[in-house]
């Protein structure tokens, strides 16, 4: 019935022979319908045949029309599925047809349309019947082409998968049967697009293609990758730009086709192309990374050479590996492939380049990250020493990705999935470190507060375990670490007191407006500001908010100041931010400003936390226990308001019976005690028991409790505290806890003490110090520990000096000679208490004891201390014990690094350098290069500063005045028959002029010793030191030296060196030997020995710092006129000639020693030239000063005389008068001071004086000159091509052809041409017997 249709619709159509639209869709649907009736009947080609001839030969193939197209090619794939295997057409006819198919595949992407179901129709017909072969067989390779690129245009997401299968279908039957090079550039084309933005449906049809047809594809695609590696410039097509990604797409879907492929990488592994390098090795992490393909185990030789790639000469290369190591070591955590991965990136943690450190940083936390529970901990310590890096740029990324992993291991203990461990602790601890840091203002306190603050720990993350892990950090703090974190916590709190301040100001301000409450909100301003980041900004901020009337902010902001829970503050302070806004102009700022206002590190929940650990049941750890404590007392020191609000719990906690921390919870009670509530009255009998019964550390921070804990009214507790104490002590029960509890109360309530003082010291005297030793000494025999005895007699020291050393500088009545008189007779050896004690290492420490108990009096006391005492108690450094000597100089650098003492006991350092153990030399000298530069630094800043109070004294170099007067008493200096200049060699001063005030016997030793220095000073002038930066005047502390009587000090000099060890020959080789000491041999240098300069170690510089110290000066005593009559005036006239003779005495022999000193290096300290005039002073000298001329610091000024040759000396009257006040310079000074005076002129034919050369500098330019080298004492000619008038510096070109930039006014030359210049006036150093002040 339907072939009968069929025939008939083929005789309709036959008849018309231009059929309209309507009529044609209408046959057509017809012909479609009964078409798809018919099954495979190949007898039916007489009734199809009328229908298909007529389709064929009326052009309906080229129609326009959509319906009719459409409708044609469902009629033709109907036809051919009828009468197949061999449907009767032509190959022409074929073709056309198949074009016709063809255009219905573009259409199917488009799934909306109403014909979608019909065009999808024709594809499953064509791809049931394989007619796609015939394309194939007819030759229509360009058709094949085009439905495969249609094919992969037209697939989308959304299509059914009986679509996607036809489509497949199709093209693994062309492919099976053919492959060409155009078809496998498509289906490769097609799988580059992932990722590309093109659609995936195209590269996954790619993919199963490339599956279905590996085997025919193989070749082709192994030869084209494999040409692409081994030669790519040889290949045409346009895809071996992409051949990496092309294998790793392959690889991925269909691996065994590169079976022949992969090896050939390592080539590319190996060639000199960068480019090249960097592809092969982000293909080949990429493979190693696929988790189920196991390419690294396959593929051993390529894996070797790709972990060489991690330590390739080019960092590009390093980085790419290292960009890949993730990837692999997730592949297989557990294989050894990733084991030697991660060794790879341990190395690129130390690798040169900073930006493959940051890399491998990067890299290496990201890895921890994915694997928090199994990642090695020695790669997380490995990536924290990166935050020591010498790049800031590595340090900061090093910063940013612990932190992140540090948060992601909170996270995972918080859920319970990790449990708190070592290593990922010590990430916190390293970045305290990042405090130390100098170079990088990002890891300032005040920056690494917002750190501890606000990215160490998860947002979401509880009190309670912020708390748990900073316990578990304290644990593994260091001294470095408590102190980088005290370090933060002080900068903080000194912030929030001074914006306490700053707000009392304010409101101070409003009520009473004057310019001094203004400029104290300006200098607060200034403080606040340097807590910031920028302080700079952060100061114009300031201002700006004290400008605004809006009193709301400055509420808020003493709201949180005041609130010391953390959830209340930052619900308070987000409230305020969302109030302001964030688009409010300094919105940064005061975000800025109020998390600085926080108690946001530690809150009073963290106390109340850590309180719960301490006191919970089963707390079994006792590390974690101590731990806990130490922060506890940590946190209190800074910040003690935090424990209010946890008094009862803390209170329970305090009376437990545990003693094990007792001593620490006391010690935070005494830090706590003024700011919680807790009544003296409920712990008194405990804090009294351990003042009567504990030890020494217990009872001291008791009575410290006691005093912060003390009301008015309670002031009585004290006395009865005293008593229960002298009864105990008198009883003889735990004297050194008794004796250490009286001592405390002696510095917390004078009055108290006072009342039995001689109780006190009588039982000391009488009951410690005169009582024999009486220990059994054979426990002791090979100890240095002291015995009991001697133990106890330093505990009762301790004891009366503390009572001189009373806290909040309350005034002590009583007189102290007494005290200093028992501690002059510990530190002599010969005292008469070392006669109690039978061993030396006993007198030892009694002597040690004595010496640091003078320096803990030195700072209050120090006017009352003799030079005597002074003396022996810097010759501790010079002790017989080793072991004295080093716990002697550790102390003194204590002190004096914490500014507690007078800076004249850094005396001690350069006495220890002279040790005569090594091990023993290197402290004292690293000490001393420490105190010159922290006490140098802070005396520039206060002679800088807008009060202008900087002196002398304040410089390290000072301290040689009394290091010349030890030696000078030190009567061990000389010893009997000792010629070793090389010992003398290394202590030099110039105390010249001036007499000993202590004993006038001892005078003649500083004047041999200020011979060397004047020497040496003559000879470090000489090598063109700078002199711009002089002081014009050193004073001289008076309790040493006095103004010296030149007659009698003449005889006592001509006397001493008669009896002297050593004559004026051995003087000469001293200095000789110190001139050795700062030159260098002429082989090391150039013409003038300037690289030296340059070129010595810094160790060597630290390491004759101290000898240079003395070297580089030349004291100039002066003293000021004191209201005496006329008389006096006389004899100061007498004097002043007497000195002068003497000075010319002295002058003469010295440039008799020195006349020929060669070049020096000394030190860049302050110091000053003096030189002399074997031809004597010539005119008279005025007296210049007047009464009215005296300073207030009681010395005169000294006038600068840069470029001048001609200085006399000054009448002087000594100065009499004790300053009054305790705070003043520390003692009485005495000073010399000069003037200028006509002098008589010397003539040198050809030499050139300093006042002459600025007048002829410009014309010696041209001029042909000789210049004398200090090193090998030979002159050497040249040109002077130039000069700078700005800083009076010749450009002088050698006849060897260097040049050499000088300033001739420092060097010796000639000029060559004579009559070039005309004869020169010069006053020589050698022949002037005046001095001549010149700052350097």
């Amino acid at each position: 019935m339907a072939a009968k249709v069929i025939s008939e619709i083929g005789k309709r159509l036959s008849q018309h022979t231009r059929p309209n639209k309507d009529f044609l869709v209408k046959s057509l649907r017809q012909a479609a319908s009964a078409l798809s009736e018919l099954d495979q009947n190949p007898s039916l080609e007489p009734a199809i045949k009328a229908l298909s001839d007529y389709l064929l030969k009326h052009g309906l193939l080229q129609h326009k029309d959509r319906d009719v197209r459409l409708l044609l090619a469902i009629c033709f794939t109907e036809i051919i599925r009828v009468l197949a295997p061999e449907p009767p057409f032509s190959d022409n006819d074929f073709r056309e047809i198949f074009k016709l198919i063809i255009s219905m595949f573009v259409e199917l992407a488009d799934t909306t349309s109403p014909y979608f179901s019909r065009r999808v129709k024709i594809l499953e017909t064509v791809a049931e019947l394989k007619c796609c072969l015939l394309m194939l067989d007819i030759d229509c390779d360009d058709l094949v082409l085009e439905m495969f690129n249609t094919f992969f245009s037209v697939v989308r997401e959304n299509h059914q998968q009986s679509l996607v299968d036809a489509i497949l279908s199709i093209m693994t039957l062309i492919l099976k049967e053919k492959v060409s090079q155009p078809l496998m550039d498509v289906i490769l084309r097609n799988l580059l697009k992932e990722g590309k933005g093109a659609p995936p449906a195209s590269f996954r049809l790619a993919v199963s293609v490339i599956k279905a047809c590996s085997e025919k594809l193989e070749p082709f695609v192994c030869g084209f990758l494999t040409s692409c590696i081994l030669d790519r410039d040889a290949v045409q097509s346009e895809l071996k730009e992409f051949y990496h990604e092309i294998i790793f797409k392959i690889y991925q879907c269909a691996p065994h086709m590169l079976l022949a492929v992969i090896p050939n990488l390592t080539e590319e592994l190996l060639t000199d192309q960068v480019d090249v390098r960097i592809k092969a090795v982000n293909l080949i992490g990429k493979l190693f990374a696929l988790p189920e393909h196991h390419v690294a185990q396959e593929y051993r030789r390529l894996f070797a050479e790709f972990l060489k790639r991690f330590s390739d000469k080019s960092a590009e290369v390093r980085d790419s590996a290292l960009q890949c190591a993730k990837d692999c070591y997730m592949a297989n955590p557990s294989g050894t492939e990733s084991v030697e991965v991660l060794s790879a990136l341990y190395g690129r943690l130390l690798d040169f380049d900073d930006k493959v450190r940051t890399r491998a940083v990067v890299v290496a936390c990201d890895l921890a990250r994915s694997n928090l529970k199994f990642i090695p901990p020695t790669l997380i310590s490995e990536v924290t020493q990166r935050l020591r890096d010498k790049k800031i740029s590595v340090r900061k990324k090093a910063l940013q990705k612990l932190l992140e992993v540090y948060r992601d291991y909170c996270t995972k203990c918080s859920e319970g999935y990790m449990s708190i461990s070592d290593h990922f602790e010590q990430i916190p601890c390293r970045i305290l470190m990042l405090c130390y840091d100098k170079d990088c203002k990002e890891f300032r306190p005040q920056n690494m507060e917002f750190v501890l603050a606000e990215d160490l720990f998860p947002v979401p993350l509880s009190v309670e375990e912020r708390t748990r892990h900073w316990i578990f950090m304290f644990s593994l703090f260091s001294s470095l670490h408590v102190k980088a974190l005290n370090s933060i916590l002080s900068q903080k709190r000194r912030f929030q007191t001074e914006m306490q301040l700053y707000l009392a100001l304010r409101k101070k301000e409003k009520e009473n407006v004057s310019e001094e409450v203004q400029k104290r909100i300006k200098a607060s301003f200034i403080k606040m500001s340097s807590f910031f980041p920028d302080p700079s900004k952060a100061e114009e901020c300031l201002h700006k908010l004290n400008e605004m009337k809006d009193n709301c902010i400055f509420n808020t902001l003493l709201q949180l100041l005041d609130e010391v829970t953390i959830i209340n503050a930052q619900t308070m302070r987000d409230k305020f931010l969302k109030m302001i806004g964030d688009r409010y102009p300094h919105f940064e700022f005061l975000r800025s400003l109020s998390t600085k206002c926080l108690f946001n590190i530690f809150s009073s929940e963290h106390i109340g936390c850590i309180l719960d650990h301490l006191s919970g049941i089963g707390y079994v750890n006792e590390h974690l226990q101590a731990a806990s404590v130490d922060l506890l007392l940590a946190i209190i020191s800074i910040f003690p308001s935090l424990l209010r609000g946890s008094e009862r719990q803390f209170q329970m906690l305090l009376l437990e019976e545990d003693t094990r921390f007792s001593e620490k919870l006391i010690q935070v009670l005494a830090k706590a005690g003024p700011h919680i509530s807790i009544k003296l009255s409920d712990i008194y009998p405990s804090l009294e028991r351990i003042c009567l019964e504990g030890t020494r550390a217990q009872s001291k921070f008791a009575v410290s409790a006691i005093a912060a804990l003390i009301s008015t009214s309670e002031q009585f507790v004290f006395s009865e505290l005293c008593k229960a104490l002298m009864d105990s002590l008198h009883s003889g029960c735990n004297v050194p806890t008794v004796l250490q509890s009286l001592g405390c109360i002696a510095q917390h309530s004078v009055s108290t003490f006072e009342t039995r003082d001689r109780e006190i010291t009588a039982y000391i005297n009488e009951k410690i110090f005169q009582v024999e030793q009486s220990d059994d000494l054979t426990s002791f025999c090979e100890t240095f520990e002291p015995s009991n005895s001697c133990k106890l007699k330093i505990y009762g020291l301790k004891t009366l000096v503390k009572s001189f050393l009373p806290h909040r500088g309350t005034h002590v009545k009583r007189q102290i000679s007494e005290l200093l008189d028992v501690l002059s007779k510990m530190l002599r050896k010969d005292d008469i208490m070392d006669d109690r004690f039978s061993r030396e290492s006993d007198k030892a420490h009694i002597r040690l004891a004595a010496a640091k108990s003078i320096l803990r009096l030195s700072k209050r006391w120090d006017l009352h201390i003799s030079p005597e005492i002074f003396h022996y108690t810097v010759l501790m450094a010079k002790d017989p014990s080793s072991s004295v000597r080093k716990l002697f100089l550790d102390k003194t650098y204590k002190l004096l690094k914490e500014h507690v003492i007078p800076s004249r006991y850094a005396c001690a350092f350069a006495l220890g350098t002279s040790d005569y153990f090594k091990d023993l030399q290197d402290d004292p000298c690293n000490y001393m290069a420490e105190f010159i530069k922290e006490y140098s630094r802070e005396a520039r800043i206060r002679q800088t500063s807008a009060m202008q109070g900087g002196s002398i004294i304040d410089y390290p170099v000072y301290i040689v005045v009394f290091l010349i007067h030890i030696l000078a008493h030190d009567k061990d200096f000389p010893p009997e028959g000792c010629q070793d200049e090389e010992m003398y060699a290394r202590f030099c001063s110039a105390i010249r002029r001036a007499e000993d005030a202590v004993d006038s016997q001892r005078t003649p030793k500083l004047h041999i010793l200020a011979d060397i220095g004047i020497s040496t000073v003559y000879a470090l002038n000489h090598s063109g030191i700078s002199t711009s930066h002089a002081h014009g005047l050193i004073l001289l502390p008076s309790s040493l030296y006095r103004i010296s009587i030149a007659k009698k000090s003449e005889e006592a000099s001509s006397k001493y060196l008669t009896r002297s060890a050593f004559d004026e020959n051995f003087v000469k080789r001293i200095i000789h030997t110190f001139k050795s000491h700062i030159s260098v041999p002429a082989s090391a240098l150039d013409k003038h020995g300037r690289k030296f300069q340059e070129d010595s170690s810094k160790s060597d510089v630290i390491k004759y710092s101290i000898l240079n110290l003395a070297s580089c000066m030349q004291i100039v005593l002066s003293t000021n006129r004191t209201n005496e009559d006329k008389g006096s005036y006389a004899r100061g006239k007498e004097t002043e000639k007497s000195a002068r003779q003497e000075i010319s005495t002295r002058g003469r022999q010295k440039r008799a020693i020195s006349s020929t000193i060669p070049r020096s290096v000394g030190s860049h300290n302050e110091c000053f030239r003096v030189d002399g005039d074997k031809n004597g002073a010539s005119g008279h000298s005025e007296p210049l000063l007047g009464k009215e001329q005296i300073s207030s610091c009681d010395s005169v000024t000294t006038k600068s005389l840069l470029m001048e040759s001609q200085v006399s000396t000054q009448n002087v009257d000594v100065i009499s008068d004790a300053p009054s006040k305790e705070n003043d310079l520390g003692r009485k000074f005495s000073s010399i001071t000069a003037e200028p005076s006509k002098l008589s002129r010397a003539k040198l034919k050809d030499h050139c004086c300093l006042k002459e050369m600025g007048n002829k500098s410009e014309a010696l330019v041209g001029q042909r000159i000789k210049l004398l080298s200090p090193v090998d004492k030979c002159f050497h000619s040249g040109t002077v091509d130039g000069f700078n008038s700005e800083n009076n510096i010749h450009k002088i070109t050698y006849d060897s052809g260097e040049v050499e930039l000088l300033c001739l006014a420092s060097e010796s030359w000639e000029t060559i041409s004579s009559g070039s210049l005309p004869e020169k006036e010069v006053i020589l150093a050698e022949e002037s017997n005046t001095f001549h002040l010149r700052h350097w």
